[in-house]
């Protein structure tokens, strides 16, 4: 049978057809995101300004700042639009367009976190050989990799899935595209073909997140060989709420991914795209940057004003 498009448009999950409950998403959502958006944008502004902070560690901060505020408004506003306006509808190409964009920032954004990590380990475990590591060529190299393969990941999946025949039913139970919804419209020799994609892409997801631990693991080694309450307090306190925002970005999303589809839907069915959706870029912007006495320095010279105080 020969590819064909039977469907024009798909319906996204609607969180209520009560009207003050619809305002009060949208309302929710709306907030989550203008605060995603000012923090990173501020974030990515001071980095651009303050020559202090052209170092590796900051143009990687500076990327991930780029990638969260990219992927949240793929899938936020689409969300917050339909709420505002009781719809639900989401055209085919639209829907492909989010389904790309979405993938390509979240595999960019998990391979940063790991280059990211690699950074650091060179940083505490190695500072002889962190400037010939980690050079400027170096830093440009690694990310421009990481930008392709998001592409290129992406680009294997949204082929997979939206070269397929649907199966007339358009209702989707979830508030975005996604690969486990849109292989329920799907026939089953589709579905058999992009499971194969599927696995490949939650192996490379788990090996990138047995590197990050295992980093994580030497530098922890190498900290508390050093008698100093300070910088293990500094190492703890700046690895671990990473390995978390990790953490529960890659087991949400394998679970989402790997768990049977159901015919009805279910709260963890809306909870769980939450958390690999939403929760990492507020996250990683409270983590990564806003902790950092550096960051947030630079941000009060932006906007004009002094530090009285360090802390």
């Amino acid at each position: 049978m020969s590819n064909q498009i039977t469907v024009t448009e798909f319906l996204l999950l609607g969180f209520s057809d009560i009207r003050e409950l619809q305002i009060l998403h949208f309302m929710l959502f709306l907030g989550i995101y203008l605060a995603a958006l000012t923090g990173n944008l501020l974030i990515i502004t001071a980095k651009a300004l303050n020559h202090h902070l052209h170092t590796p560690m900051y143009f990687f901060l500076k990327n991930l700042s780029v990638l969260d505020l990219s992927s949240i408004s793929i899938v936020v506003p689409k969300s917050i639009a339909n709420s505002l306006m009781s719809t639900r509808a989401i055209t085919y190409y639209g829907c492909a367009a989010q389904y790309f964009l979405f993938l390509f920032f979240a595999a960019a954004e998990l391979l940063l976190l790991t280059i990211m990590a690699y950074d650091q380990y060179f940083t505490i475990c190695q500072p002889l050989h962190y400037e010939s590591m980690m050079n400027r060529r170096a830093c440009v190299q690694m990310t421009a990799s990481i930008w392709i393969s998001g592409v290129l990941n992406s680009a294997l999946h949204t082929g997979n899935t939206f070269t397929i025949i649907f199966c007339g039913d358009n209702e989707m139970e979830q508030f975005f595209c996604e690969i486990p919804q849109l292989l329920k419209l799907a026939s089953y020799d589709s579905y058999l073909s992009e499971t194969g994609a599927i696995a490949f892409s939650l192996y490379f997801a788990l090996n990138c997140f047995v590197f990050k631990i295992v980093s994580y693991v030497l530098i922890f080694k190498t900290v508390l060989r050093v008698p100093s309450e300070q910088g293990w307090h500094k190492a703890f306190s700046t690895c671990l709420p990473h390995l978390i925002v990790v953490s529960v970005f890659v087991c949400t999303a394998s679970f989402a991914y790997i768990k049977p589809t159901s015919s009805s839907i279910s709260c963890l069915d809306l909870v769980v795209p939450v958390f690999y959706a939403l929760v990492p870029p507020m996250m990683n912007l409270i983590i990564y940057s806003m902790r950092n006495k550096d960051i947030k320095s630079a941000l009060w010279k932006m906007i004009g004003l002094r530090l009285f105080s360090k802390k």
